[in-house]
């Protein structure tokens, strides 16, 4: 695959793809490197710190899941558009806060735009055919996710240049910038699926489509975890310990993410009754046990980045003494740095030595290298430590490669969908790491992870390899074989 062909329409989509994704995690990121400066500004203690790192990948996980529906829907084009667009504006809110409760509210909200990882996802998968799309969703993931190292590395140098204590407010503001101009562009420069191909779209909405009835109920527990997250997010913020939330309040959102979960289980019984009811023909069925194994796996890999990409600019400034904002932000951002080749790399390896073995070699080694980080104290060479983050974050950016290459061959017609729940779980992950990191030490941390991987990894290990074709139906009737293998 040559990138540098841009007279290559699917390649030249994938650098709009990337450059979008990128983006949205500039936009979602923009407040990790600048907690020093947001600590400062309003006088938060470390409870609230890491309740802004919580409040920032809550909404994704239901984002993800609504905008996975969206694209199967309407198409990537005009869903990334008004995404980038929305952001932006929220962007310049969160730049405006002027109180904590302003500043937790915005960082909320603006969790939604993690949900953009979804759309390139279906994007990708339509320009691309199998032989190579694991390397080109490896790329769309890397390059775009190179985005949260970029603000890292960017953001506190331009709230310094800016000057005064404001300056944070302008270097916020500059990313809701570029969300708004290459929104705006993203729409007029991408097509959906290159000309003449067809977009294959869910024939009902409301809820993800299962061959069995083994698997609806395998469906509608998955489900549950998400709910869960969200649940533990309000518990965090409750009065019992950070107190941004009053009692009354916490009892509401639980309320509410119980009926939330009630009528998202019945729409997903809803869309699945009749189908199931008449029988599945065996050319249309998929076992949903491969999308649960997608899940898991994300929750290890892209739910420990999430959650060590918030909080390693300040681990490296308690962990060692003497390094400036500045610099605890650019160390910080060698986790995020190896998204450039390793999510590549991992969808490479996925495309050439297969899936399932991939997968699990990968996972494998993300626990081995939380365990290596767990052993790093101040007393560690600073170069040494950043050696030992930068080889963690290989297997763990290589793993999400290697998963989100599986995604777009399960179902290509729900591939947003399949992509929403899997992305979402991430975003579990990362809430659930985040909740254990307020509770304990950063190597007790570092080694939770560890631990959560080796289940992972027996996980994996009952993932059944894409062989053949996938069958999706035109509009006149007739069956269309896409290959998976």
């Amino acid at each position: 695959m040559n990138l540098l062909k841009l007279s290559d329409k699917r390649i030249r989509t994938l650098h709009h793809a990337w450059i979008a994704f990128f983006i949205t995690f500039v936009i979602w990121f923009s407040h990790a490197p600048l907690l020093v400066f947001l600590k400062e500004a309003f006088g938060l203690d470390a409870a609230q710190l890491k309740s802004l790192m919580l409040l920032n990948v809550a909404m994704a996980i239901p984002a993800r899941i609504v905008v996975g529906m969206l694209v199967d829907r309407f198409g990537p084009r005009k869903i990334y558009s008004g995404l980038l667009v929305s952001a932006s504006l929220v962007c310049f809110c969160f730049a405006s806060a002027q109180t904590y409760e302003q500043l937790a509210l915005f960082r909320f909200l603006l969790g939604f735009v993690g949900a953009g990882f979804v759309i390139g996802i279906r994007l990708v998968g339509e320009w691309f055919a199998a032989k190579d799309v694991g390397l080109a969703e490896g790329v769309y993931g890397g390059w775009g996710n190179f985005g949260s190292a970029a603000a890292a590395m960017t953001l506190p140098t331009l709230a310094l240049l800016f000057g005064g204590p404001d300056g944070w407010r302008y270097a916020v503001a500059s990313t809701g910038v570029m969300g708004l101009l290459y929104g705006i562009y993203f729409y007029t420069a991408v097509r959906d699926t290159p000309e003449g191909s067809t977009y294959f779209k869910p024939k009902r909405s409301g809820g993800l489509e299962v061959t069995s009835t083994s698997d609806l109920y395998f469906l509608l527990a998955m489900n549950v975890p998400m709910f869960v997250a969200l649940g533990v997010l309000a518990w965090k913020l409750s009065p019992d310990n950070v107190g941004l939330l009053s009692y009354s309040a916490t009892y509401a959102v639980y309320a509410a993410l119980g009926a939330l979960l009630l009528l998202q289980s019945h729409k997903i019984v809803e869309v699945n009754r009749e189908p199931l009811r008449k029988g599945v023909p065996e050319v249309h069925r998929y076992k949903f046990k491969q999308v649960a194994v997608l899940n898991v796996a994300y929750f290890a890999t892209f739910g420990s980045e999430l959650a060590v990409v918030s909080m390693l600019p300040l681990y490296f400034l308690e962990t060692f003494d003497g390094l400036s904002a500045v610099e605890a932000g650019l160390l910080g951002s060698s986790f995020a740095v190896m998204n450039l080749v390793a999510r590549p790399a991992g969808g490479y390896f996925s495309d050439r030595f297969g899936r399932r073995r991939s997968l699990a070699g990968l996972i494998g080694g993300l626990g081995l290298g939380y365990v290596l980080l767990g052993q790093v104290t101040g007393a560690w060479p600073i170069p040494l430590a950043v050696a030992a983050v930068v080889a963690c974050s290989f297997f763990v950016n290589a793993g999400c490669g290697a998963v989100f290459a599986v995604v777009p061959l399960v179902r290509r017609r729900m591939t947003g969908q399949i992509a929403g729940m899997t992305g979402a779980y991430g975003n579990v992950g990362a809430v659930c790491y985040l909740t254990v990191l307020s509770f304990v030490s950063y190597s007790t941390f570092f080694m939770v992870i560890a631990v959560s991987a080796g289940a992972v990894l027996l996980a994996c290990l009952f993932m059944d390899e894409p062989e053949g074709h996938m069958a999706e139906v035109l509009d006149d009737g007739s069956v269309q074989l896409i290959e998976v293998a």
